[in-house]
């Protein structure tokens, strides 16, 4: 991110922020989930719902809501961030970590903390899992502000993933590629699954940058060093592959078109969605699916790609959440 952006994102967001409360959730499975709540709390909830999935939440998510409105409470997903057990441990165990245990953890948190209903807030793979909980219980949503659309059909993936977005990025591709064998022309999430999951770090290690840094490389309308610096951390790139990867390779454990199709269930549910014109890793077909589903959503295109902290997206997302409070 350019210090031009920087600044700009900083005109946009509220203040920085810190929790007056925060803790870990007993959720079954052996999993412990970080929680934090700041801002206001006799404020309107709102639950950040984080994107990867493995992504983890970090102090800006924070900043789209007026604290001294927004009771705002941010969690961190099953595997990933400060929860436990994390996915980058040799003995991480994911079969417990699936769309549908993450739905029920978002209840869970929601009644833990005393709220009767609340606004649901998330981007990317949070577009969807905000999505499917929000189609579970649209009785406990206020309102949903949605950014970069991902509902995990196999056009998605495949774009991402099996050589789609390749031709906008070919440089990154070929890094991406780099852990794969020579040539290979399957389906590359099944053939990361195996690197990924493979006991020995030099194989698993190098698999888990390859991925993350495709996805940082891409998910900006200008490139960000900075952003594929970060993602390159060895832990936080491990957990976030092999989480996203387990979920791809099971198409997040949804029907075909699941998402849109059941987008009928928010009807009556007050919606923003935001998305970048030049979405690479989410492009926009599906946010346009999506509206055509749920067409009482305010919908709303930017010059951007995908990143919740380019500023045309940030400034859509304080907009939203400052209309709602």
């Amino acid at each position: 991110m350019t210090t031009t952006e920087v600044a700009a994102l900083d005109d946009i967001l509220y203040p920085p922020t810190e929790p007056y409360l925060d803790g870990m959730l007993a959720v079954g499975d052996g999993q412990q989930l970080y929680w934090e709540e700041c801002g206001n709390p006799d404020g309107k909830p709102v639950v950040f719902v984080h994107g990867g999935p493995g992504g983890g939440c970090t102090p800006n998510y924070r900043r789209y809501f007026d604290p001294a409105r927004y009771r705002i409470l941010l969690f961190d997903q099953r595997g990933c961030g400060r929860s436990t057990p994390h996915a980058s441990e040799a003995v991480a165990d994911l079969s417990a970590n699936t769309t549908w245990h993450l739905v029920d953890d978002i209840e869970r948190l929601r009644e833990d903390r005393g709220i009767e209903r609340w606004q649901v807030f998330g981007g990317s793979w949070g577009s969807a899992l905000g999505l499917a909980y929000a189609e579970a219980h649209p009785d406990r949503v206020t309102e949903l502000v949605l950014r970069g659309i991902f509902t995990l059909r196999r056009s998605e993936l495949d774009w991402y993933y099996n050589g789609g977005a390749a031709n906008l990025a070919p440089e990154w591709w070929r890094s991406f590629e780099a852990p794969l064998p020579e040539g290979y022309a399957g389906d590359r999430m099944l053939k990361y699954n195996e690197l990924l999951f493979d006991p020995d770090p030099a194989v698993h290690g190098p698999a888990g940058v390859a991925w993350t840094t495709w996805e940082a490389a891409t998910s900006t309308l200008e490139f960000s060093q900075d952003l594929v610096d970060e993602f390159s951390d060895p832990a936080f790139a491990l957990a976030f592959a092999r989480i996203e990867n387990h979920y791809f390779v099971n198409a997040g454990w949804f029907r075909e078109g699941q998402l849109i199709e059941d987008a009928v269930k928010l009807a009556g549910i007050p919606g923003v969605i935001v998305q970048g014109r030049y979405d690479l890793p989410c492009p926009i077909t599906t946010a346009d699916a999506l509206h055509r589903a749920w067409p009482e959503a305010d919908y709303r295109v930017v010059l951007a790609g995908h990143s919740v902290s380019e500023p045309a997206i940030a400034a859509e997302l304080v907009a939203a959440t400052d209309r709602f409070a």
